[in-house]
């Protein structure tokens, strides 16, 4: 199976980029987007000078289990820079939801208490909220993780948004906003 497929099974379709925009990020942007594919995952990145960015990460479930998503994220790590990634809420309907958080949290990761998170989808045209983690060789501040979120909101995600869905997503202030207090909004996991 292609890797957009095994991705676009996985993922709420409201998460999705087109195979078009992600293809043509791997072709124009090489330099900052990646693709690390194997028999049992298929992890995109964003990788700057500063963060990475984790856009999509899958891990086969026949592989679950395994250490594998462990590695992946150790792999990362390894490059010694703050690894930021966008989760969708805790949705006790769906338990990938609740064991994708748990898997994070085991990682070392942490929400972005400052950050919130609402993008309206092109695909469903409905507002989704998703929570930021992130995780920190030398305990980054959130400004930074809110100032790399804001740069791949800009540099990947809006990435020829036009060609690829007829329209364009909201500005970036829009979409990502700093508040002094989410802690109630957000559940601990």
């Amino acid at each position: 199976m292609h890797w957009y497929e095994k991705l676009n099974q996985y993922f709420p379709i409201e998460e999705m980029k087109s195979k078009e925009h992600m293809e043509t990020l791997l072709k124009e942007r090489p330099e900052i987007y990646h693709k690390d594919e194997g028999p049992g995952h298929v992890l995109m990145y964003v990788e700057t000078d500063d963060f990475v960015f984790i856009d999509y990460l899958f891990v086969a479930k026949s592989t679950r289990g395994q250490g594998l998503g462990h590695k992946l994220i150790e792999k990362l790590k390894q490059k010694g820079k703050p690894i930021i990634l966008e989760v969708e809420p805790v949705n006790y309907e769906d338990t990938d939801t609740e064991k994708r958080l748990r898997f994070y949290k085991r990682e070392g990761f942490e929400h972005a208490r400052t950050i919130g998170y609402r993008r309206r989808s092109l695909a469903t045209k409905e507002i989704n909220e998703m929570e930021i983690l992130y995780w920190s060789p030398d305990e980054a501040s959130e400004d930074l993780v809110y100032e790399a979120m804001k740069k791949t909101y800009n540099m990947i995600h809006t990435y020829k948004d036009e060609k690829f869905y007829g329209e364009s997503y909201q500005p970036v202030d829009e979409v990502l906003t700093v508040e002094e207090k989410r802690d109630d909004l957000l559940q601990d996991i």
